[in-house]
């Protein structure tokens, strides 16, 4: 039976540094009264009374790092607008340092939720793909912030901010630093050298296809472990908790949530609790007890959340 891990000291967190590189977004959220339906469409309608914006992707797991007490640097790119001073402003509040990449051209990614009756009833996002030129100059600062972190986390969406992620990763390495990688796409070659990488279950399959059981899972999973050199892969399986296979086997934690609200944004606790974690030195199997946890607690909140220090140690 293996032993509970403890959570290490906050005077420990304080001192490790993470940093975050990835596809950030405003999470705008829109509140209102819903009490009538539409004359012109069989929809209903929306008396906004509150609005209210948040961190988003990338930003959003900055967010879960500082709320740990670690402190973080966010490297990523936005564009001239509204919505990237409106990032700037919530990552300044929040003790996120922050390095962006401007691209002109780039309309800074908003996901806006009309919320009514207590429920969301629709989402409207807004985005393009960033210039290869920005994106290449990310790759320098990159290179510059680096010896002052103890962790890499990259944190993909699939919005096209990490197209230089080998180089990345391959600089990481080369520097000693655990490299962690929130997963997109069908093609994980590009994280050839990562650490840790935290598909959950669609994007696993997406990349080895559907599975009969549990040891045809873990033998598609050591076959991509083998192609692309990665260390270890966290499958996070939501109702079904999550489970490791790495080079010491094969280790799964139960789900811990008591009440599940809302699962938006609990991959990104659980990867960002994974960093602080592992940047504070603890071993990978101790470290995932305490991002389940995590995970556990924050899918009991409505919306993209975070999980506090305190919380933890409840």
């Amino acid at each position: 039976m293996m032993t509970r891990a403890s959570l290490p000291s906050r005077e420990l967190l304080a001192t490790c540094r993470v940093l975050v590189v990835g596809d950030v977004m405003l999470d705008r959220y829109w509140y209102g009264a819903v009490e009538r339906i539409s004359p012109e469409a069989p929809v209903p309608v929306v008396r906004v009374e509150r609005e209210e914006e948040r961190l988003g992707g990338a930003a959003n797991v900055a967010l879960n790092i500082r709320t740990l007490g670690t402190r973080v640097t966010l490297l990523t790119v936005v564009g001239a607008d509204a919505a990237a001073n409106s990032l700037g402003h919530l990552l300044a509040a929040r003790g996120i340092e922050a390095v962006l990449r401007t691209d002109p051209q780039l309309s800074t990614i908003v996901k806006l939720r009309v919320i009514g009756r207590a429920q969301q009833l629709i989402r409207v996002d807004f985005e393009n793909e960033p210039d290869h030129e920005v994106l290449g100059e990310m790759v320098g600062a990159f290179a510059e912030q680096l010896p002052a972190h103890d962790v890499v986390l990259f944190s993909d969406y699939g919005k096209g901010g990490l197209a230089h992620i080998p180089r990345m990763i391959e600089l990481a390495r080369a520097a000693g630093k655990p490299v962690l990688v929130d997963p997109k796409g069908s093609d994980y070659r590009r994280y050839a050298g990562a650490s840790v990488i935290t598909p959950n279950r669609g994007e696993l399959m997406q990349v080895v296809g559907h599975w009969r059981d549990e040891a045809d899972l873990a033998a598609r999973v050591a076959a991509l472990r083998d192609a692309i050199g990665v260390q270890a892969v966290l499958l996070t399986r939501s109702e079904e908790g999550m489970t490791l296979f790495g080079e010491d086997g094969i280790v799964h934690e139960p789900a811990r949530a008591r009440e599940v609200f809302d699962v938006t944004g609990a991959g990104d606790t659980v990867i960002a609790t994974l960093a602080v974690l592992m940047a504070a030195g603890q071993p990978l199997q101790a470290a995932i007890q305490l991002a389940n946890k995590a995970g556990g607690i924050v899918v009991g909140k409505f919306g993209t959340a975070t999980v506090s220090y305190e919380e933890m140690a409840g």
